[in-house]
């Protein structure tokens, strides 16, 4: 797998896939064999189809946010972002990436590892229709399926808080087999609401590759 997604609705073209330049399997052999490794990994289920999931498309002015990022490797689990210089590190284990910018915006990663017999593709349809539920009871503003190299994720935004200075959150859950395991990535990047819209950098309905 080459890059997570950089989701359009969050604050700066560095979330998910902007912020994540690449998500790629580092378990050996060549970047096709990865990418196929993932692709037949994740088989789908009923709802939560590739074919129903969007596949997410850069735009000019993210890729040049993405190509004056430094990028940031956790070998851990084989995947690396590009983050603004001015994002530190706060903590950084075999399962969790916490990065965090100067006026508190933070970005979120966790791994869960689930035994061999766990359905994947029944727990990904099962989050997704939980988030539809969300956004119609007006939790979410956005639900999406987003395909990243052949992993279907759900992509959901929180509207924004009653109290502006609490948090807002942007996240995408997928499932991947990595190196034997079966593995959730839980991806988040999250802001106080009053902060959301200025660390945009683009439209509301723009996803990056």
């Amino acid at each position: 797998m080459k890059s997570l997604l950089t989701l359009g609705l969050i604050f700066f073209a560095f979330s998910f896939c902007g912020l994540g330049d690449r998500l790629k399997q580092m378990s050996g052999g060549t970047s096709e064999t990865n990418s196929n490794t993932a692709s037949s990994s994740n088989s789908t289920a009923p709802g939560t189809s590739s074919s129903a999931a969007e596949k997410p498309k850069v735009t000019a002015s993210q890729q040049a946010i993405m190509d004056g990022g430094t990028e940031t490797k956790w070998d851990d689990q084989g995947l690396s972002w590009k983050l603004p210089a001015s994002w530190k590190k706060m903590d950084v284990k075999k399962e969790s990436f916490n990065y965090q910018s100067p006026d508190n915006a933070f970005l979120l990663v966790n791994i869960s590892v689930m035994p061999d017999s766990f359905p994947m593709d029944t727990s990904l349809k099962a989050y997704h229709d939980q988030a539809l539920q969300q956004l119609k009871n007006g939790k979410y503003e956005s639900v999406r399926l987003i395909d990243i190299d052949g992993v279907t994720g759900v992509e959901f935004v929180e509207t924004m808080p009653e109290d502006k200075s609490g948090p807002r959150r942007h996240q995408w859950i997928g499932y991947r087999t990595y190196l034997g395991q079966k593995q959730q990535l839980n991806v988040m990047t999250s802001t106080k609401g009053s902060n959301f819209d200025k660390h945009s950098m683009i439209s509301r309905r723009s996803y990056t590759q």
